[in-house]
């Protein structure tokens, strides 16, 4: 399971993992309950590789955001989506200090927080996230 294969469907609550694709449409199983549904092309889908949170300088990965958390965690569960909205944000200041407060809403921070418990109790590898070091960085 990769983030280019899990799906977050407009109007649909939870995340899903993406089986197989057809012309018409595809076929995803629920993160949460493990049922199977299609998805026609008239429903609006996001990859989770392609979504990315604003920064005062820059766009950043929800990937990163995610590996981020789950070093923070150490791997467990973080706080709930469902706290009060200045815990969420103090949370989430935490993890990413520099975000755009007027254009990253509470409700961003309640999606993401709230797909990366999914992702834990699914048991995602959040290990295939961490950033790859190059030879400029390790000094070689």
């Amino acid at each position: 399971m990769t983030l280019d294969k899990i799906i977050a469907i407009s109007g649909k609550p939870g995340l899903y993992e993406i089986l197989s694709a057809g012309k018409q449409n595809i076929i995803v199983q629920s993160l949460t309950d493990q049922k199977r549904i299609p998805i026609t092309a008239t429903s609006h889908i996001n990859t989770l590789d392609s979504i990315a949170i604003y920064t005062y300088t820059e766009e950043v990965p929800l990937a990163e955001i995610l590996y981020t958390i789950y070093t923070k965690e150490a791997g467990k569960v973080c706080v709930s989506h469902k706290e009060s909205s200045k815990k969420l944000t103090e949370y989430f200041t935490e993890i990413l200090p520099e975000y755009d407060i007027d254009r990253v809403y509470v409700s961003n921070i309640k999606k993401i927080v709230q797909w990366y418990n999914l992702l834990v109790t699914a048991k995602f590898d959040f290990e295939s996230l961490a950033p790859e070091t190059t030879a400029d960085e390790t000094g070689e």
